[in-house]
């Protein structure tokens, strides 16, 4: 099977030599980040729909997190086009990090079209340094479909302990690797190595769920589903919430 994989991965890797050249040449994280954020605004529209109830499910108790004002602050790691914004509850004052600046005029648009929210400020970061965050400072963290192309999980996951204050919560929904007995498993393993160059650092192939087990949390409620996805290579999803 190790084999087979190999010669697989060979051929796509093959075929999509143009990609690598230009990766080579130091110019596919440029064009990559210029146009990831038109491919997200697309796709979010999709992920969205087929995951609404799933995605209101997650976010149905984020009110039992606000501070005892009954202000809630909430940082969204991996802000991308703002498509959680419409779950959240109404007057959440939300913080946006995101290490990629072309996000922000689409993060302008999700602003406009959720007047619910009070949006805060939006942070060109990566989420393993978040130094413009006051640690203790948030109710409530979220991230979805960001630990599948962080560099360092554990980083990140410390940084989000960090600005969480005690008993603030971290939410996440992520897309993470199939059961290694499956055909999906197979394939993802398969166009792994593609699929990072092509989706701005993307794995198919990681296992975020053992990164959030080990995290100093002291709660953590996890569930594994098959998500209703069209797109069957990210159908295997880890979601659900931690607690500082």
């Amino acid at each position: 099977m190790a084999l087979t994989i190999f010669i697989l991965r060979l051929a796509v890797c093959i075929l999509a030599f143009p990609m690598y050249l230009l990766d080579f040449l130091g110019l596919w994280n440029w064009i990559c980040k210029q146009w990831f954020p038109y491919f997200l605004a697309r796709f979010t529209v999709m992920y969205n729909e087929q995951m609404a109830s799933k995605k209101r499910e997650l976010f149905s108790n984020l009110r039992e997190f606000a501070s005892p004002s009954g202000k809630l602050s909430l940082l969204e790691l991996g802000c991308g086009t703002g498509a959680n914004f419409k779950f959240y509850p109404s007057g959440c004052q939300v913080t946006c990090v995101d290490p990629n600046p072309n996000f922000e005029k689409f993060l302008i648009k999700s602003v406009a079209q959720n007047p619910h929210l009070q949006f805060e400020r939006f942070i060109v970061a990566a989420g393993e340094n978040m130094h413009q965050v006051a640690t203790g400072s948030m109710d409530v963290v979220v991230c979805t479909l960001v630990l599948c192309s962080v560099k360092n999980q554990e980083q990140i996951l410390q940084e989000v302990c960090r600005v969480l204050r005690p008993g603030g919560a971290f939410y996440f929904m992520e897309h993470v690797a199939d059961k290694p007995s499956t055909w999906n498993y197979f394939w993802q393993q398969v166009l792994d190595p593609v699929w990072y160059l092509l989706f701005d650092g993307c794995n198919l192939t990681r296992e975020s769920w053992k990164a959030l087990e080990q995290a100093r949390f002291s709660k953590l409620k996890l569930q594994h589903l098959q998500a209703p996805l069209s797109w069957e290579l990210v159908r295997p999803h880890i979601y659900g919430y931690a607690v500082k």
